[in-house]
């Protein structure tokens, strides 16, 4: 009897330290990017488009033309299909390569979110 409790026990808290383990390394803290590259005047803020987007916080400075880039590299799920409703933006990137996006200036304060037509992944742009 005594040696069903102990295994039990046991068992219980190995269950418990994998799920901690697991939700420590599936953190849902978004990346944030501080910088970005400024090349003629612009801001080029990159973004990837694989299983969502990564960096999923971008923070960029305000009053300054910017093209956000999207890469794709056999990109295959709905990131894909992009949506930036401040932007009047939807399209379907190609699976392999870069779309350009023009922003115009933005004031303090204001962001722009990205998404998928699905609204499962999604990047925000801060700029400040």
């Amino acid at each position: 009897m005594k040696g069903t409790i102990i295994s039990i026990i046991i068992a219980a808290a190995l269950i418990s330290g994998a799920i901690l383990i697991s939700n420590n390394s599936n953190s849902n803290t978004p990346s944030v990017i501080n910088d970005v590259d400024i090349v003629n005047g612009k801001q080029i803020i990159e973004i990837e488009a694989k299983g969502g987007y990564s960096p999923r916080v971008i923070n960029a400075k305000a009053d300054t033309p910017s093209v956000i880039k999207i890469s794709t590299r056999n990109t295959f799920d709905c990131s894909i299909a992009l949506v930036i409703p401040s932007l009047g933006y939807r399209k379907n990137l190609s699976p392999t390569g870069t779309a350009e996006i023009d922003v115009p200036s933005q004031k303090a304060g204001s962001k722009i979110q990205g998404l998928c037509a699905m609204g499962m992944y999604s990047f925000v742009v801060n700029f400040n």
